[in-house]
């Protein structure tokens, strides 16, 4: 059992951390696991699905209600997903799949945001979660 005592990372450990469970999660269902060597294009990964579909994956972890992606970094096509981990103190993390596409009609969870330097958001909130369910790990998992 890892340790579930999240708040003693830093900022670093935890994204490394995502980082390495997302892999681990798309490589227990089938899915080859391509790591690149430097993530400058906002691509943390790719994954050929046993489909023999490529997709790039780009990981974002958080503690907190709010993580984002500079929009030069994520493509909005079926191809670049998601996949987001949210933490909380004792538990393991919450892994959802989300298609990059869904920013196309952002709404109260994946918002787009024109600030002076532009970003796609994720509002993670209980408020909210019902809008975030469908896209739990496991559901994307099952249907793809």
């Amino acid at each position: 059992m890892p340790n579930l005592v999240w708040s003693r990372l830093s900022s670093l450990q935890l994204g490394r951390y995502a980082e390495y469970y997302s892999k681990m999660e798309f490589a227990s269902y089938g899915y080859e696991v391509y790591t690149s060597e430097v993530d400058d294009h906002g691509v943390d990964f790719i994954a050929k699905s046993p489909a023999d579909v490529f997709l790039e994956i780009q990981v974002k972890s958080a503690r907190s209600n709010y993580v984002f992606i500079p929009k030069d970094k994520l493509v909005l096509d079926d191809r670049h997903l998601v996949c987001y981990l949210h933490f909380a103190d004792g538990t393991l993390p919450e892994v959802y799949i989300v298609p990059a596409v869904v920013w196309k009609r952002p709404n109260e969870v994946f918002v787009s945001r024109d600030y002076s330097k532009p970003e796609w958001g994720i509002n993670y909130s209980k408020k909210n979660l019902s809008i975030l369910a469908p896209y739990q790990a496991e559901l994307y998992f099952s249907n793809h």
